[in-house]
């Protein structure tokens, strides 16, 4: 009898949620819908801004998340660009292919798209590097495998 108080408390729970997946800042379970073409700005508010925060000041919380503003890190925009592909440290790869019968949960967006959100990140938020990836290099770049 108790199974079943928690398994109807587990669906109640997923029927919460449900829906919460498509809101700005936590894209999971889908290629990010903001992804077909958006910018760079777009990019970083639905995806990266629920760690980094909005003005990128980095966020302390369940996890730390470091600050990419005025960051000398990301003078390097391969650096960048891989760290968004292949993830780093708690941070998820964003780079895989999507496939929601393997990954189910996770977020993925296109090659383009990261050079979009590398790009905007290198040069707001106090950081001026101008110089800019483009997405055959990107391509070129290391990926994760599914």
């Amino acid at each position: 009898m108790k199974s079943i108080y928690v398994a109807g408390a587990l669906l109640a729970a997923l029927a919460a949620t449900s829906g919460f997946a498509d809101t700005p800042g936590n894209m999971k379970g889908a290629a990010a819908p903001a992804a077909a073409g958006a910018g760079g700005a777009e990019l970083y508010a639905h995806i990266c801004q629920g760690c980094h925060m909005p003005q990128a000041q980095g966020g302390v919380g369940a996890g730390k998340y470091p600050a990419l503003a005025a960051n000398p890190a990301l003078k390097s925009a391969e650096y960048v660009a891989v760290t968004v592909l292949l993830g780093r440290r708690a941070m998820p790869a964003l780079g895989k292919p999507f496939d929601p019968s393997v990954n189910f949960g996770e977020v993925h967006i296109s090659d383009a798209d990261i050079a979009e959100v590398v790009n905007f990140v290198r040069s707001h938020f106090g950081n001026q590097y101008t110089d800019k990836i483009t997405t055959a290099k990107i391509e070129s770049l290391p990926h994760p495998i599914n």
